[in-house]
């Protein structure tokens, strides 16, 4: 029975804290678009990204230019 005395308090204290943090994820935009990541994991992009991008040879200022 006593047991209860502490059970009771911690267990309203944390639905407490469970609804807090809800709450925030709701008002920062947490749950806007739940299908978007899921659509754009199985999205199939055979472009490579930036990072992976070949850049064409350019001549450089102290390269041959052909005929100096």
């Amino acid at each position: 029975m006593e047991s209860l005395y502490l059970l009771i308090p911690f267990s309203v204290g944390l639905v407490f804290l469970i609804g807090v943090i809800f709450w925030w994820s709701l008002k920062s935009g947490q749950m806007e678009d739940l299908e978007g990541p899921a659509y754009r994991l199985l999205m199939d992009d055979d472009r490579p990204s930036v990072e992976q991008q070949v850049k064409p040879n350019t001549i450089d200022e102290g390269g041959d230019k052909g005929g100096k």
